[in-house]
């Protein structure tokens, strides 16, 4: 893949050896994401965030990422405060605004919308999550976090043991992660929801033909007995035609301190792309897990910025400038280890 001036817009567009230079990008950047160091490398571009779905991790991120390498940001939330609400195109708007920036983020409530935009747009394009359909850069922090947090048991992605719970008929998060595994040797999946929000049966059937063991239950019990990572999901209420359609599958899955403990391994890893859905009746992961080491979930979080700095680097083609416009920080920093 040829990264210079891409759109980032489906997992799709990516091979193995892409991840692989993806993550290296990453692990560079980590000094700059700790506030070790500072670079300037983007002073003067302009990332347009376009977020028209409600968001706070991927939209926040990506700023934070592009500010740390030196870079700009103007932000749109919301239909309201946009043109679009005034029957403007997507292809009208993306005319306009890649006038206006160097890069754009979009994320949409409707499949396929942001490979309208990116049509007409002058400038990259990357999706932040196109409706049920993909959110390819969460896909990308999720495996990321999956190697690190591997790496630190001797593991690799290769031969990994994943349950993926909850809603994943809606869930954009696993469809890209499920797609990304594809590129991978020998994964063990095992997929616990409900029947009505099953894995679509194209993604299952492709990852059988990548050579994958899939297995699917509702069992949430005996699924996560002998598994590396535990993925768990919110019921995305969003999708669903009422709030009491959305109430019928919410709390059907809960992990909590107990049931790790009674089935899971002693090194299983917990992640959740977030939000996690702490109301009563859902508390899919409860907060007594807060101190358990193998919660991933706030350094998942943390790895988005790493990786989103990565793709901005990548497209725009500074990733061998970014140090050449580095300095060490010089405030007080209470992310440095003493």
């Amino acid at each position: 893949m040829n990264f210079t001036g891409a759109h980032i817009l489906s997992i799709a567009q990516f091979e193995r050896a892409d991840i692989e230079r993806v993550f290296a990008v990453a692990d560079s950047m980590q000094p700059y994401a700790l506030r070790r160091r500072v670079t300037r490398v983007l002073e003067g571009a302009i990332l347009g965030n376009m977020f028209f779905e409600a968001s706070t991790r991927t939209r926040i991120s990506f700023g934070c990422a592009f500010n740390l390498l030196g870079g700009e940001v103007r932000e749109t939330t919301g239909f309201a405060s946009s043109a679009i609400s005034k029957g403007e195109s997507l292809h009208d708007t993306a005319r306009v605004l890649s006038g206006y920036s160097d890069v754009i983020c979009m994320r949409h409530p409707v499949s396929g919308s942001v490979k309208e935009f990116a049509h007409a747009s002058r400038v990259p394009v990357i999706n932040g999550g196109d409706g049920e359909n993909e959110h390819p850069t969460q896909a990308l922090l999720d495996l990321y976090t999956i190697r690190k947090e591997m790496a630190s048991h001797g593991r690799d992605i290769d031969g990994l043991r994943i349950a993926m719970i909850g809603d994943l008929k809606y869930g954009r998060t696993v469809h890209s992660l499920c797609k990304l595994l594809c590129l991978f040797d020998n994964v063990q999946l095992t997929l616990v929801s409900p029947g009505e929000l099953a894995m679509p049966e194209a993604i299952v059937e492709q990852l059988r033909q990548a050579g994958h063991s899939v297995t699917i239950t509702e069992d949430l019990p005996q699924s996560i007995g002998h598994v590396d990572i535990a993925y768990s999901t919110r019921i995305q209420e969003e999708r669903f035609a009422t709030k009491d359609e959305a109430d019928l599958y919410r709390g059907r899955f809960r992990l909590n301190q107990a049931i790790y403990t009674q089935y899971c391994e002693p090194n299983t890893v917990i992640m959740h792309p977030l939000p996690r859905d702490s109301r009563a009746d859902a508390n899919e992961l409860d907060n007594d897990l807060d101190e358990n080491p193998n919660l991933a979930i706030f350094r998942q979080a943390d790895n988005g910025v790493l990786v989103r700095m990565a793709l901005f680097a990548l497209v725009l083609d500074v990733v061998e400038q970014v140090d050449k416009y580095a300095r060490d920080v010089n405030w007080y920093n209470s992310r440095r280890k003493v």
